[in-house]
């Protein structure tokens, strides 16, 4: 989403970086560039003015000025104040005697019964015992895929069609009582747009459930609009906290900066990805960060360590030690990494990655393709590659829908990443990327 914003900036801040002393002069030209790239990016212009005066002051201060770095001290500063921007603690959830009960609000179309599902998935690996209620009467389909979603995460849920949304909410605290489940998770109704009638329903069910976290669900990819949303909201019911959906799209990501210092609220999740475990706590440092191009390693080892079998990495570890590393292994490790999402997703959450993903064309089908060949082996061949001769090759071509050409690409990735791999094991240095990858990268 940040992708253009990311880009702009990174090229201001080369120019900073170059300069031994700075001044005020070049201070107000990086500062009008960076003006000019928040604006295009759709942020409220009342947080542009706010966060550039703040820039601005500090960035005059003698710190700067006495730095044998300016540059870095701007950007240090500008950093810490986007971090500010973006809500400078990350935001858990209220502790509350159980059952924690979390409204979820926001408009149709903004991901709230899909958010719904992911959060009550993220509750349940923390071990929580969530229970979603369908209380968004006014749309059949919300409780048919809330019950859908329910089912697919291992989560009961409460339903009454012909119900009163408050009625049905009074219902289902008494079913967590009994069930004895500690959160409720309860999916209201939405509308196209903020009216009367939305905001009566949800105070009657605001009533009946005494809400301990009232959420809001904003679409990311709406700009403005999901500022002017989120602000309606918090006017006429109150709202505890903002999620974030849609923030792997490709807007241009104005309104996940903007929205906190409109409304006030904290942002306390971010969906990223479509999958029901694309749910993420939002942290602002990690945010700011991954703006201002410096990656997010600590969201990179939480993802690996969430997704990666440690027994398996340390059997690979060993085979490596040993030499034993084989095509079956090359395979577990690709779709390992494969669990952790799209590798471009993954490289931009390395430091100084941004540059390298604008030359570099990242492709999720080789990983596919490899998959393919690799499973058309025997076992044999698999643990012993060095016996696929030419019939053997062309057998496998024929039954993963290649050609023998792409075996003999494979083949050949598998002894680089091998030998590279080797090497660090061995604490030779680092493998270059393509090695990492398998070769599955193309330059533009």
């Amino acid at each position: 989403m940040f992708d253009t914003l990311t880009q702009r900036l990174e090229s201001t801040f080369a120019a900073l970086r170059g300069k031994g002393r700075l001044s005020e002069k070049d201070i107000d030209a990086a500062l009008r560039d960076v003006r000019l790239a928040l604006l295009e990016a759709d942020v409220n212009v009342g947080v542009v003015k706010a966060f550039l005066a703040r820039v601005k002051e500090r960035a005059l201060g003698e710190d700067v000025k006495k730095s044998l770095t300016p540059g870095q001290q701007v950007i240090k500063i500008v950093n810490e104040e986007l971090v500010a921007t973006l809500g400078s603690e990350p935001a858990e959830l209220v502790k509350a005697a159980p059952p924690l009960t979390i409204l979820m609000v926001g408009l149709q179309g903004s991901g709230k019964t899909t958010t719904a599902g992911k959060l009550a998935l993220h509750l349940k690996n923390k071990g929580k015992k969530p229970l979603l209620v369908a209380a968004d009467l006014q749309r059949p389909a919300a409780i048919d895929q809330l019950e859908t979603l329910a089912g697919r995460v291992d989560v009961p849920v409460v339903v009454d069609r012909k119900g009163k949304p408050a009625k049905l909410v009074k219902t289902a605290m008494k079913e967590a009582s009994r069930m004895g489940r500690d959160v409720v998770i309860v999916d209201t109704a939405g509308r196209l747009q903020i009216d009367d009638q939305l905001m009566k329903e949800l105070g009657d069910v605001s009533k009946a459930a005494d809400p301990d976290e009232v959420l809001l669900v904003v679409d990311a990819m709406t700009g403005q609009d999901a500022v002017n949303v989120a602000t309606g909201f918090q006017q006429q019911i109150g709202i505890t906290g903002i999620v974030l959906s849609k923030l792997d799209g490709d807007a241009r990501g104005g309104a996940a900066i903007s929205v906190r210092e409109v409304t006030g609220a904290p942002v306390k999740f971010a969906g990223v990805g479509e999958s029901l475990g694309d749910l993420e706590p939002f942290y602002p440092d990690r945010m700011a960060s991954r703006i201002l191009g410096m990656g997010d390693v600590m969201s990179l080892i939480e993802k690996a360590e969430s997704t990666f079998d440690e027994k398996e990495a340390e059997k690979a570890a060993r085979k490596l030690e040993k030499g034993d590393f084989n095509l079956e292994d090359f395979l577990s490790q690709f779709q390992q990494m494969k669990r952790m999402g799209p590798l471009k997703d993954i490289l931009a959450m390395l430091p100084g990655s941004g540059s390298l993903l604008r030359e570099v064309d990242v492709d999720d089908r080789e990983i596919r393709r490899v998959e393919a060949i690799i499973q058309s082996m025997t076992p044999e061949e698999r643990r012993n590659p060095k016996i696929i001769g030419g019939s053997r090759k062309r057998r496998i071509a024929s039954g993963s829908g290649m050609k023998p050409q792409d075996v003999n690409r494979l083949l050949k990735q598998f002894a680089d990443a091998k030998k590279m791999m080797k090497q660090l094991a061995g604490g030779r240095g680092m493998p270059n990327l393509d090695a990492l990858m398998g070769g599955q990268r193309t330059k533009r």
